[in-house]
């Protein structure tokens, strides 16, 4: 039994995004030592992927569709592979219901386009998209196994873990339980963890690791097989920790979806602690995260965004003439800002952002050059200089990123 992946999606075809999709259902495929000799793309047309459907069906037994089931018109998969086969779409209750609860939520009128997403072809059966709103199917018929799945990655790689996952084991026969944990790591490569796990990937056999490159983060995901789910989780613990152990300096916690954000509150929940933040050149970005999060109220109060230096002494209280003497991109200008806004709102933990986002240098200091600190009300407890590469947004995103790691670090060792 062998697969194949077809993805589908015009702007794949023009650049605009990177199939990173068809990576993640490879790697699973390998686990389960399916062979996949052949990966497409194709763009949104219903000819030219009816072509490719008919194309995958002469040399594969299970095909992978990926993209393509939004509301939108040139969102054709569900319908053109119904009509390959000769079925009929069906509804789906619960999806119809769950599009009714959104627009009820945002006070929008719907579409009639938009129940589109709730369709799976008839004698398939639903895969329930847990962040998104279109529904994924699984379809055996005439010899082969079809999945139909979103293509935002963020709704595919759950229905992936959750429900696809599952029944590839009962496609390919295999009877054993699997475990698997995804640990994230922030502040490192993907070449690096490779390199400091370079024996364990070698030899791996049961448990499997397997690296990702995630958002300013890298996960490794560690998988074991066992004929039941105790056998597996005691399998798969050792490898866990040692893993935990060799990379202990710039890990950020488990789970596919959470970020290093919701660990820090959590955290900081747990200690019925607070923070607040003065930024520049983030611009808010840091306390946006943040709130991101639920529950962000019980520890973040408010902020400061002071772009200019003029507010940083409005608002904060930064003499000006601290400013000169050290200028704006500085340590010493981090460190105020981080203990004055704790001063200011009173709150457990300060944050300080300051730095070159771009596109030119400033007072000298190349692009990229960002320093950030951490303080309470009576102490600077760290600042860092960082040097971060790209664009304006990804610095900021990575700036974010290090003081979320910076608080997470300071928790987690006091």
């Amino acid at each position: 039994m062998n697969a194949e992946i077809i993805a589908v999606g015009t702007e794949m075809l023009l650049g605009e995004i990177v199939n990173t999709n068809a990576q993640y259902v490879a790697k699973l495929l390998a686990r389960y030592g399916v062979p996949s000799y052949y990966q497409t793309v194709v763009g949104d047309n219903s000819q030219r992927l009816t072509e490719t459907i008919q194309l995958a069906e002469t040399r594969s037994d299970i095909i992978f569709l990926m993209g393509g089931l939004g509301p939108t018109l040139d969102d054709l998969t569900k319908q053109t592979l119904a009509e390959h086969l000769g079925l009929d779409l069906k509804t789906d209750a619960k999806a119809v219901a769950k599009l009714k609860a959104w627009q009820q939520q945002t006070q929008k009128k719907m579409p009639a386009n938009n129940l589109a997403q709730a369709y799976y072809i008839d004698h398939g059966e639903v895969l329930s998209n847990q962040v998104g709103l279109a529904v994924g199917s699984f379809l055996s018929w005439e010899n082969h196994h079809y999945f139909i799945l979103p293509g935002p990655p963020r709704e595919l790689i759950p229905m992936v873990d959750q429900a696809v996952e599952p029944r590839l084991a009962q496609l390919v026969g295999v009877q054993q339980v699997f475990a698997s944990k995804m640990l994230r790591f922030f502040g490192i490569g993907e070449s690096f963890i490779a390199d400091q796990l370079q024996d364990l990937i070698a030899q791996q056999q049961n448990p499997t690791i397997a690296t990702y490159i995630k958002d300013y983060e890298i996960g490794v995901r560690v998988t074991a097989r066992a004929s039941s789910k105790l056998t597996a989780a005691a399998i798969l613990a050792p490898m866990v920790q040692e893993i935990k152990k060799r990379l202990a300096d710039y890990y950020v916690g488990e789970g596919e979806n959470r970020r290093l954000s919701d660990e820090v509150v959590d955290l900081l929940k747990a200690r019925q602690l607070t923070v607040t933040a003065a930024e520049s050149l983030t611009a808010g970005l840091f306390q946006a995260t943040l709130a991101s999060v639920a529950g962000a109220s019980d520890v973040f109060p408010g902020g400061f965004v002071t772009y200019a230096n003029q507010v940083k002494s409005e608002l904060l209280g930064i003499a000006p003439e601290v400013i000169e003497q050290n200028g704006v991109v500085s340590a010493e200008i981090a460190q105020k800002m981080a203990q004055f806004a704790a001063l200011k709102l009173k709150t457990n933990f300060g944050l300080g952002f300051t730095g070159v986002a771009g596109p030119d240098e400033l007072e000298g200091q190349p692009v990229g050059t960002v320093f950030i600190a951490l303080a309470d009300q009576q102490q600077i407890i760290a600042v860092q200089e960082y040097h971060f590469s790209g664009q304006r947004n990804e610095i900021r995103n990575r700036a974010v990123e290090a003081g979320l790691k910076m608080l997470y670090d300071h928790l987690n060792n006091n």
